[in-house]
């Protein structure tokens, strides 16, 4: 602790450690943040094991040390933030130490959507990006997202390469700073013309009401100013959560996949009337759409609103497209993919690995409301551009006299009804998750739901899908359970596929395939 100390450049910082008790040093100094499934990612407060500071400088010296060995000087990394606690101060401190280790710097000058930094990464053709964010975590939380090769995520083994020289980096407060300018470049007007091609307005766009909430983030008036460039002028939002606010004071947890977080959202579509409902995460890099239907409106899942995506994209794409999605996600995108004349690939969690799926790449997504519509422009997952194409596609529907429930029915009827859901536990102490995946590895069940059960250690696989993960697959259902790459989080991932004859069957086969689900969701908790 002496050592940090002597090496915190921020005053404050090193006041908070001196005046922490015993248990919360010994906490904060146990481990050092590390490259996760989208970067680091912690608690914001002093010492090696949070955000501060401190670990941003030595985290941006290794990242600065490992791209000076692969590119010429003078070359360009993008610097962006979002609106929370410290990111100002984080990306002020990322830009200095590249600037000071002879790259060229962007820093973007406001709090603005992550989609934003890895578009302008890509466009402009800079060696690097870094994005200050903790996305919908925990108000407590920030973190450090990098893009490399192109403006995508970086991936092994860059991360181990980047970390093994964060560790071998001085310390934070000798390591050289150059003060930087914020760039007055438009950066966002690049980034919304070519949402307007990929979305270009109609005539129907008019006529249709959007009720939409960026969720106390940075999305907002962005996300409103595409909407508007495509056509959809009539958008309404939630005004509570409209404004960045890094307290996140109406939601639990500022992640509309939590209950309750889009209770403001979907009761603002009912008052006024909407056609389509849009939340953001706080970085708008991802998106929850909630819909109409005969019980009310209600939020879809990620799966329902990628098999929307994908239907729609791929019937508008040449043949041989390819689509993607993870190894947690639904598996509908195999059968609809092969069906729709296009390709499909599964892959690890998260858009590092999709967007690498391959050539041809159309659309990916993963079950946590992560979209790419448009990969050649953003290779990540981007809430704007999705919102902008889900409106499109609810527009088109509309003049059908159809919404997306309707598309979704379809679905069910051509590849069988398909339900799911995912069951989380959340831990204090992260042995937990280690303790709780070795009971399920040593004792597997032979049966889940009636239905012999075949339990598959993915730890064991040879191929590019080799993980820390179990899969365990019955006759109509697949349970995948995983420690989260962001979160403190054991997820268990279910879904079961029930047959369906004919549209006169559809509601009886949700209803056999909810209640397998209820079962397997029992099993999830008790693991």
């Amino acid at each position: 602790m002496e050592r940090w100390l002597a090496d915190d450049p921020d005053p404050d910082a090193r006041a908070e450690l001196v005046a922490a008790s015993d248990d919360d040093l010994a906490d904060r100094f146990a481990a050092t943040l590390a490259f996760g499934t989208a970067g680091l990612r912690g608690p914001v407060r002093a010492g090696p094991n949070g955000m501060n500071v401190a670990v941003v400088v030595r985290a941006s010296a290794g990242v600065a040390a490992y791209l000076a060995a692969r590119h010429e000087p003078g070359s360009e990394i993008v610097v962006g933030r979002d609106a929370r606690h410290g990111s100002a101060a984080f990306a002020t401190a990322a830009a200095e130490v590249f600037a000071a280790s002879g790259f060229r710097v962007t820093l973007l000058p406001d709090p603005l959507p992550t989609p934003i930094l890895a578009f302008t990464t890509r466009a402009r053709g800079a060696v690097a990006g870094v994005q200050i964010t903790a996305s919908h975590n925990p108000p407590a939380d920030n973190g450090y997202k990098l893009y490399l090769d192109g403006g995508a995520q970086l991936v092994s083994p860059a991360d181990r390469e980047i970390e093994s020289l964060i560790r071998a980096a001085d310390g934070a407060a000798r390591i050289p700073r150059t003060a930087v300018t914020p760039t007055t470049d438009d950066v966002v007007g690049p980034y919304l013309d070519r949402l307007r091609d990929r979305v270009p307005p109609r005539d129907g766009h008019s006529r249709i009401r959007i009720a939409l909430t960026p969720l106390h983030g940075v999305g907002g008036a962005i996300a409103v100013e595409a909407l508007g460039r495509a056509g959809f002028t009539d958008v309404v939002t939630v005004d509570e959560q409209f404004d960045p606010d890094p307290d996140f004071p109406t939601v639990t947890f500022p992640n509309p996949e939590e209950a309750g977080a889009a209770d403001l959202l979907l009761a603002l579509a009912e008052r006024t009337g909407a056609t389509l409902a849009v939340a953001l995460d706080p970085d708008a890099d991802r998106c929850a759409v909630g819909v109409r239907g005969p019980g009310g409106w209600r939020m879809l899942s990620g799966d329902e609103t990628g098999a929307v995506l994908a239907d729609h994209i791929l019937r508008t794409s040449a043949p041989g497209a390819l689509v993607a999605t993870t190894i947690v996600s639904s598996t509908l995108l195999g059968p609809l993919a092969a069906a729709r004349g296009a390709r499909h690939r599964r892959t690890l969690t998260g858009f590092k690995w999709l967007v690498r799926a391959g050539d041809g790449l159309v659309y990916a997504y993963e079950e946590a409301i992560g979209h790419c519509v448009d990969p050649d422009a953003v290779r990540d997952k981007d809430g704007i551009s999705a919102a902008g194409l889900l409106a499109h596609l609810a527009a088109d529907l509309a003049e059908q006299g159809r919404t997306v429930l309707d598309v979704l029915d379809d679905l069910d009827v051509e590849f069988g009804a398909r339900v799911g859901a995912q069951v989380s536990r959340r831990v204090d102490n992260l042995a937990e998750i280690g303790a709780m995946t070795t009971r399920l590895r040593r004792n597997p069940p032979t049966t889940l739901a009636g239905s012999p059960v075949t339990t598959s250690d993915m730890n064991d696989r040879t191929d590019e899908l080799r993980t820390d993960a179990l899969e365990l697959v019955g006759d109509r259902f697949r349970v995948v359970v995983r420690p989260s790459g962001t979160e403190p989080k054991l997820k268990a991932y279910l879904e079961v596929i029930e047959p369906v004859d004919g549209r006169a069957d559809l509601d009886s086969a949700r209803a056999r395939a909810r209640a397998v689900l209820t079962e397997l969701e029992e099993f999830a908790r008790t693991f």
